[in-house]
């Protein structure tokens, strides 16, 4: 290593110094004299150095040298992190030092601005060992001088170690005085290049910064912007974690994909809670030193991850228009705490990539938007095709393929005149005319042909337009109802859709035709001409919408099925098209239901002064064809047969007989529930022969409506096998006893007129108790 050509005069300067002290007698007065030379070369040799390491390098070498020492070292001080730190060193130490300003010798010296030297430093309190023990080096004596400004600001302490001449050496105050006064001398030069060099970092931090700023603008992606976003802070601020949380507006969550050590884990929470949350809420930023100290503060992830948190940054991620959208938190900076200098680059760093973030954002949400308008196009079951302006088919969903029996490569790209053509050719006329009108047109039950194969469609063509109104194009829907579509959608209107579908997949010869036993229940409103003259024809509709939406619902919680609605009644099948064990009971429950819905809905309209409305309910159990009946574009799935008849005279029979429920005894001998019935009579009704056998149901009924069902029950049994004793007396008796027990039983009175009857006149020896009806 060459030595510099001003050493060897400097050397000369200092041995002459020192030799005259020797003599002297007034060392002082020698000291003033020989120092003013050997400053007058500190100063100019420190100026001539080319930049701050060069200064500093020269420095360490002349007090060195000037002092006698084995080793020299400078430290300047770094306001922002409290610490002392070395630049240069002689005698063998080249690495950085960094020491709190406030510890060891150099701490004092720089705290108190007052130098000092000595003589044994290991009986000192104030000497700080840690160098010693890191580097092997022994530390004797020291002298250290504070270095000043003009203005006698602190900028750093210069010391040296160790002075030459044997164990027993140690320096005195004149070299400590040498040592003030030559740092004294220099600092002049020394705050210059400090400045100068400060100003550089300056400059090549805030290009730093706007290059990273620039690059992480041009980032669109989302998730990739946010990565490196975290990996800047983490670098800028050296910290250990970073995390950017953004707020869900819909969710009032804050909410974070990427973060450092978090792997693939999503982290969401409420906006306003933790310190995240309260540095959203309130707009500031927080700068806590010792997480653990502060309330607001949850250690739970730090449990959960066995990450350890010592300090924290946190700061606001504010848009353009001054809109709190989200919060930055920095962990652990490394070295120390977080400084205001920290917290001002940090909030630089985010006001410049919000706006990225934003668009980042807006783009994530158009991209979702499409990915979920694809998603939702291929997942339809009717094929949509749009045409750019220009009439070009541009996109075609996998349902359109299918539909169209065409590959992508013979349907995108194609102008409409070319793909629409022959007997398909009205669909280009009809997109024409959209175009040219700007009014979306629907054809219904369309006849197409696709692949040699005619088919039915509903075809809806609409234009598609900008919000400025400027037209896109055009897009066209094309709904496939085939024979199989037709009649799913006949049978989705009558039952639940699930069952529709296990329907189709039985196979078509069960809609085709198909013999089988089930229980039909028939109701019927009474009154109803009363009723549509008081209400009018909008009243009315209104009426019959609102009873038959409780009635329906009532019938599809028992799995019935919706044969038609017939003027106010309707006719719904328990059993069909797919059987079930309990037919049967699901019919009577159904029944039950719908009466005590009924009770229900009037109670509502009687507060409201409307008029109450009653029905009738019959039910029977037999086997009845059905079937899908109708033309092949206008079917219906119901059926028919003498069971089916029966039900809707069970339903009549209802007013005969005072009831409001009567169920055969088909029905009956398949339930296998129980229930509060009493058979009602034996009955030949209207168009029939054979006797049937008709229960009343008497569960809808309360404890108010009917008192004392079973005392009632009882009684009534009893006179009606009087009854058909013709037993006259005794039964009217029986049927007293019933009225007794519940004055408002309308059937027991019934009986009680038809005793009298018989008394008057007498029927057959061999009458079987059989009453023939003569009404429908």
């Amino acid at each position: 290593m060459s030595v510099p050509s001003w050493r060897k005069p400097f050397k000369e300067s200092v041995g002459s110094w020192r030799r005259a002290v020797a003599k002297s007698k007034s060392p002082i007065d020698t000291l003033s004299l020989g120092e003013a030379k050997i400053l007058l070369e500190v100063a100019r040799k420190v100026a001539d150095g080319q930049n701050l390491d060069d200064q500093l390098g020269t420095l360490v070498t002349l007090v060195t040298e000037a002092t006698g020492a084995d080793r020299g070292t400078l430290f300047v001080n770094d306001p922002s992190s409290q610490e002392l730190y070395s630049r240069v060193t002689v005698g063998g130490l080249k690495r950085e030092i960094r020491i709190l300003n406030t510890s060891g010798i150099a701490g004092h010296v720089f705290q108190s601005g007052v130098g000092l030297f000595v003589k044994d430093v290991y009986k000192d309190s104030r000497f700080n060992k840690t160098v010693d023990e890191q580097t092997g080096y022994r530390t004797r004596s020291i002298a250290c001088a504070p270095i000043r400004t003009v203005r006698g600001e602190l900028i750093g302490v210069v010391e040296v170690l160790n002075r030459k001449g044997g164990k027993t050496a140690h320096f005195s105050a004149k070299d400590l005085k040498l040592l003030e006064a030559m740092a004294m001398q220099a600092s002049v030069s020394l705050q210059r290049s400090l400045l100068l060099e400060l100003a550089e970092k300056e400059k090549a931090k805030e290009a730093e910064f706007l290059s990273v700023v620039s690059e992480i603008s041009g980032e669109i992606q989302l998730g990739s912007l946010l990565s490196k976003i975290i990996r800047t802070i983490t670098r800028l601020l050296h910290a250990e974690r970073s995390t950017l949380f953004i707020n869900d507006e819909k969710t009032q969550e804050l909410y974070t994909e990427v973060g450092e050590g978090l792997g693939a884990t999503q982290i969401r929470f409420p906006n306003h809670m933790g310190i995240a949350g309260a540095v959203f809420t309130s707009g500031q930023s927080v700068n806590i030193q010792h997480a653990y100290a502060d309330l607001r503060f949850n250690p739970g992830f730090d449990k959960k991850t066995g990450f350890f948190t010592r300090s924290i940054l946190c700061t606001p991620v504010i848009n353009k228009a001054g809109k709190v959208i989200g919060a930055t938190q920095v962990l652990n900076k490394r070295g120390g705490a977080f400084s205001h200098e920290d917290e001002a680059k940090l909030k630089a760093f985010t006001a410049q990539v919000s706006v990225a973030l934003e668009n980042a954002k807006l783009f994530d949400d158009v991209q979702n938007m499409k990915n979920y308008a694809e998603s939702m196009l291929e997942s339809m079951t009717n094929a949509v095709v749009t045409l750019n302006e220009d009439g070009v088919i541009q996109t075609c969903n996998a349902a359109g393929y299918k539909i169209l029996k065409s590959a992508p490569k013979d349907v995108l790209k194609k102008k409409a005149t070319e793909f629409f053509t022959d007997k398909n050719g009205w669909i280009e006329e009809k997109i024409r005319h959209v175009v040219e009108s700007k009014e979306p047109a629907l054809v219904m039950d369309a006849e197409m042909e696709w692949g040699g194969e005619k088919s039915s469609a509903n075809v809806t063509v609409l234009p598609l337009t900008s919000v400025k109104g400027k037209s896109l194009g055009s897009l066209v829907m094309i709904e496939d109802i085939s024979d199989e579509k037709r009649m799913k959608g006949t049978m989705a209107r009558y039952m639940d859709p699930a069952i529709a579908d296990q329907l189709m997949a039985t196979g078509k010869e069960v809609l085709g035709g198909n013999l089988s036993e089930a229980s039909v229940l028939f109701s019927d409103v009474r009154s109803f001409t009363t009723l549509t003259e008081s209400l009018g024809a909008q009243g009315t509709v209104g009426l019959l919408n609102e009873y038959f939406t409780l009635m329906v619902d009532c019938l599809q919680k028992e799995g019935g099925m919706l044969d038609k609605f017939i003027g106010d009644a309707m006719m719904a099948i328990f059993g069909l098209p797919l059987p079930k064990e309990d037919d049967a009971d699901r019919a009577v429950r159904a029944g039950i239901d719908m009466l005590v819905e009924l009770d229900r809905f009037n109670a509502a309209r009687k507060e409201r002064g409307m008029m109450a409305i009653d029905m009738g309910l019959g039910i029977n159990t037999d086997e009845i064809v059905s079937g899908n009946i109708g033309s092949p574009k206008r079917m219906n799935y119901t059926v028919i047969g003498d069971g089916v008849n029966l039900a809707a005279r069970l339903e009549t029979a209802c007013k005969q007989y005072g009831a409001k429920m009567l169920v055969s005894d088909a029905t009956v001998k398949r339930l296998k529930g129980t229930y509060r019935m009493r058979e009602a009579d034996r009955v030949v009704v209207k168009g029939k022969t054979e006797p049937v056998v008709i229960f009343e149901c008497l569960d809808y009924h309360t404890e108010a409506s009917f008192p004392n069902p079973m005392e009632v029950i009882n009684h009534f049994k009893d006179g009606l096998a009087k009854y058909r004793k013709q037993d006259w007396e005794k039964a009217k008796d029986a049927f007293r006893e019933a009225l007794k027990a519940h004055a408002g039983d309308k059937l027991s009175k019934i009986y009680i007129e038809r005793c009298d009857y018989f008394i008057q006149n007498p029927p057959e020896k061999a009458w079987d108790g059989v009453w023939v009806m003569k009404e429908k």
